[in-house]
């Protein structure tokens, strides 16, 4: 509707230009907002108020005289008045808002597709945990929050790759190597104490079992300390990792690509880099170690990247994936982190910069921790012990669809409090099932018509006018809306409009469904409610696809 009433606006300047009251020029960017107050109309434009300065004219002048050449050829205003410093208020018609109906169930599925992006090439890293662990609750979040972003920027036009970055390298793999080694030796009855900064957690204990399963794997505890420490590293991560790939996969998460930072390394992409940006003067030698100048770049101090050791850092290797990202013919870099990362965000889009890409082609997405609470209750949690919640028992025990929904409640900055028996509960108090149930409201209303033996019109041929009431008008604003919502969501990079979004809509559904008897006697009435609930299925069916989350047809 906002870009319609664009339309009208803009043929209503040319008529005013072609009939000699407003001068000839370059219609300014405007906005077609909501009102903040309902009594002010159904749309609010700012044009007039910004062709004041290069019209030399009033701007409740312009008001007046765009609104005497309004070109509403479609009949979609009701009244507009004049409002403020020069505001049109618009109150359009009910017949407007209904016209939405016909385009939902014309587009099907490919409602509120757009292509804002342009075909624009965007790599998307999220999840990336190391190869040290399962993945825990926390990691839940922020894979959702990736997945779901992808699947937003692909429905907006944008050519999306989903990559998952491997710290398979530096020392917290040679501390997992000796974890698990160690626990190998204890098992065979070393006796010897376990390191207390190691890798703790039962998963330890069970990956020294598997290794020691066969005479290859006992052959590494007699062998020299070093080259076992790295075969049992290398068994393990793959262990790991091959659970990691199958959680996600429950959880209905995937990737085009794995990529490993041993192979940056070991391939001398870091030391291409490296040299790269000390040929710019931007990389010096102190104290036995090499530092990056990243104070010039907006962090507020230089960095090492090679250690006095010899070792590379983390960040030397995140400069060279970040730039090799760059060379695969990536124009958008997304980077999905914990919310521990933040400083670390300025030194990296400083080296992007100091490499000589725009600083603002790498975005990154922070989330917050998760609170993960039983009946209220907080549920204790270690990572030093070992002790935590993994995303396969949360998925386990509360669902995919659950977890996912909930993960989206609430701006990725924020923390969020995650309930597991809400999460699980089949009841309106969990936010996916209130949202699920109104869909499958959608079916039951049509299994009941082809039971009846009710035949509801084509869209084109139905009569959408005897949809009189103030709830049906309200119900087709709001799948209006769905489309600037998703571009929304995707341009901000906030799935969590989408959920406010679906809720919002299931909300106004179960009202309606309650207040309204819709296969009523009257054939035209029922036909147009028909029609109505199906267009209100399927914006629900299309957005919960999108946050993967299931539209089930029977709850």
């Amino acid at each position: 509707m906002k870009q319609r009433l664009r339309a009208v606006m803009l043929r209503s300047l040319e008529r005013a230009v072609a009939a000699g009251d407003l001068p000839a020029l370059e219609p300014p960017p405007f906005a077609v907002e909501l009102p903040r107050q309902a009594q002010h109309g159904d749309l609010a434009v700012n044009l007039a108020m910004l062709l004041a300065g290069p019209c030399r004219m009033n701007p409740r002048a312009i008001a007046e005289v765009l609104l005497a050449h309004l070109a509403d050829d479609d009949g979609l205003v009701q009244k507009a008045e004049v409002a403020g410093p020069g505001f049109i208020n618009f109150f359009l018609k009910p017949s407007a808002w209904l016209a939405v109906i016909r385009r939902v169930l014309v587009a099907g599925d490919d409602y509120g597709r757009s292509d804002i992006g342009g075909g624009q090439k965007v790599l998307l890293e999220f999840v990336s945990a190391n190869p040290t662990g399962p993945l825990h609750v926390g990691h839940g979040r922020g894979a959702v929050l990736g997945d779901v972003l992808g699947r937003l920027l692909a429905f907006t036009g944008h050519q999306v790759t989903r990559e998952y970055y491997l710290n398979d390298a530096g020392n917290q793999m040679a501390t997992l190597g000796r974890s698990v080694l160690i626990r190998a030796r204890q098992a065979a009855g070393s006796g010897e104490p376990f390191p207390e900064k190691h890798y703790q957690g039962a998963y330890i204990k069970d990956l020294a079992e598997q290794l020691t399963a066969d005479d290859r794997g006992r052959r590494l505890l007699e062998m020299d300390q070093d080259q076992a420490v790295a075969l049992a590293a290398e068994f393990a991560a793959a262990k790991i990792l091959e659970g990691i790939r199958e959680d996600l996969e429950l959880f209905g998460v995937g990737f085009d690509n794995y990529f490993s930072e041993k192979s940056l390394v070991t391939g001398g992409a870091v030391a291409q880099a490296l040299d790269s940006l000390r040929q710019k003067g931007l990389i010096y030698d102190q104290d036995g170690a090499t530092w990056f100048k990243a104070s010039d770049h907006g962090d507020e101090k230089d960095r090492v990247v090679v250690r006095s050791s010899g070792e590379i850092t983390y960040f030397a290797s995140d400069i060279a994936y970040h730039l090799d990202k760059f060379d695969r013919g990536f124009e958008r870099l997304i980077d999905v982190w914990g919310a521990d990362h933040h400083g670390y965000v300025p030194r990296l889009k400083g080296a992007v910069a100091a490499a000589g890409h725009a600083p603002e082609d790498l975005e990154v997405v922070l989330v917050q921790m998760v609170n993960l609470l039983r009946g209220g209750e907080p549920v204790a949690m270690s990572t030093r012990a070992g002790e935590f919640v993994t995303l396969r028992q949360v998925v386990d025990e509360v669902g995919a669809d659950s977890a996912r929904f909930i993960f989206l409640t609430r701006r990725a900055e924020a923390p969020l409090d995650f309930d597991l028996e809400v999460a699980k509960a089949q009841s309106m108090d969990n936010p996916v099932f209130y949202v699920q149930y109104a869909h499958t409201r959608v079916c039951s209303v049509m299994r009941k018509a082809a039971q009846a033996g009710f035949t509801p019109p084509e869209p084109a041929a139905a009569d959408l006018s005897v949809l009189a009431s103030d709830d049906e008008t309200a119900l087709a604003r709001r799948l209006d809306q769905f489309g600037e919502v998703v571009a929304a969501a995707a341009a901000n990079l906030e799935p969590h409009r989408l959920t406010y979004y679906l809720t919002d809509l299931a909300g106004a559904f179960h009202s309606y469904y309650h207040t309204h008897h819709i296969l009523v006697d009257d054939p035209d009435l029922a036909g147009a409610r028909y029609l109505l609930a199906q267009a209100v299925g399927r914006v629900l069916a299309v957005g919960l696809g999108l946050l993967g989350v299931s539209a089930p047809e029977v709850m």
